[in-house]
């Protein structure tokens, strides 16, 4: 066979001379447009110091004056002291940040966030004890009731998943909130060896704290033998989607019930790494075999798009855990999510109407 000539001297004519931030259809070019806005010479991946997605880094971020000129505000939050075995997650924020590359551009939701929102890493939320697990969280709490003030969508890294107990319990001291919670674990087990701010027991804090609404929340992936430690989120009306009941139910109807879930109202999103089979994401501290496919998250995630996205995070990286980073390379693959979801949330709209 040969090629049709007439068909290659086209291809010729509109592709020979074109630079590769050139393109022609119109949203390729649109994008293009915001990505190469300086030239197409871009950022090394791998030169200045990291921060989330490469995004531009704000040194003490976390002020009022600088997170109301934003859209979404990249947070870490470093701290482990909540761990029930193996700890490290300390460590998490500063995996995710160093991925190199990721983005600009989600083909499925056909976006490139960073050049619609004002996106900035904005640091980590600073903690006065680096011993007391209780202090740590009051700290983390009185950061997000801070956040909250401003507008602003903030994403975090964690950090053990104890911290999202105490972002709810800042960021949504107003207005409860709905949850779309991606675990092998359902974390609404109650106080152990004297401590309610472990990792497994976050959101039956936030429930009886008055800040999350457990009939809008949906835990998806759950599976393991601490089945009997989460009465709490049956008892509450929380909806469980175990981990071999997404594969028999399929993704387009897992994301249908989660939208169900949630409705309209605000919604939060929080991923643990150990959702996946720890195949894909060794690196975390309670790996529990017969997780979900990276794949499987990623569509579960664009199937959210629209959803009242309020805040989110991604929690339990231990890198340490994993010689091969890819744990830390789905993390923040997963905050890329999060952050193309902001794009088509109610809130952000409101925010920048």
């Amino acid at each position: 066979m040969t090629i049709d000539q007439d068909f290659l001297e086209d291809l010729r004519r509109r592709f020979g001379t074109a630079a590769g931030g050139e393109m022609q259809d119109p949203h390729f070019r649109e994008v293009a447009a915001s990505v190469f806005k300086d030239g197409d010479s871009r950022k090394w991946p791998f030169a200045d110091p990291a921060t989330f997605l490469g995004a531009s880094f704000i040194e003490n971020g976390i002020r009022p004056e600088v997170l109301e000129a934003l859209d979404v505000a990249l947070i870490g939050v470093p701290m482990d002291l909540g761990v029930t075995n193996r700890a490290g997650s300390r460590l998490g924020p500063r995996a995710v940040r160093a991925i190199e590359r990721v983005g600009p551009y989600e083909h499925v939701l056909r976006v490139a966030p960073m050049g619609k929102l004002k996106v900035a890493d904005v640091g980590d939320v600073p903690m006065r004890s680096r011993f007391d697990l209780a202090g740590c969280h009051a700290d983390i709490e009185a950061c997000y009731r801070m956040v909250a003030n401003t507008g602003v969508i903030p994403l975090s890294v964690g950090g053990d998943h104890s911290i999202s107990g105490a972002i709810l319990k800042g960021f949504a001291s107003r207005t409860p909130v709905g949850m779309i919670h991606i675990d092998a674990h359902c974390d609404t087990a109650g106080p152990y060896e004297g401590s309610k701010f472990h990792h497994g027991a976050p959101f039956r804090e936030a429930v009886l704290a008055g800040v999350l609404d457990p009939k809008r929340t949906i835990q998806i992936g759950i599976r393991g033998g601490a089945e009997y430690l989460w009465e709490f989120s049956f008892a509450s009306g929380m909806t469980v989607i175990h981990a071999e009941e997404v594969a028999e139910m399929g993704i387009k109807a897992v994301i249908a019930r989660a939208l169900e879930v949630v409705g309209s109202g605000p919604t939060y999103i929080s991923f643990d790494v150990d959702s996946l089979d720890p195949a894909f994401a060794p690196g975390t501290g309670t790996p529990e075999v017969g997780g979900l496919l990276p794949r499987e998250v990623l569509a579960m995630l664009r199937g959210f798009r629209g959803v009242n996205l309020v805040g989110g995070d991604v929690v339990e990286v231990a890198p340490q855990y994993d010689a091969t980073t890819n744990t830390a390379q789905i993390a923040a693959q997963v905050l890329f999510e999060l952050l193309c979801l902001a794009m088509f949330s109610p809130s952000a709209r409101k925010r920048a109407a």
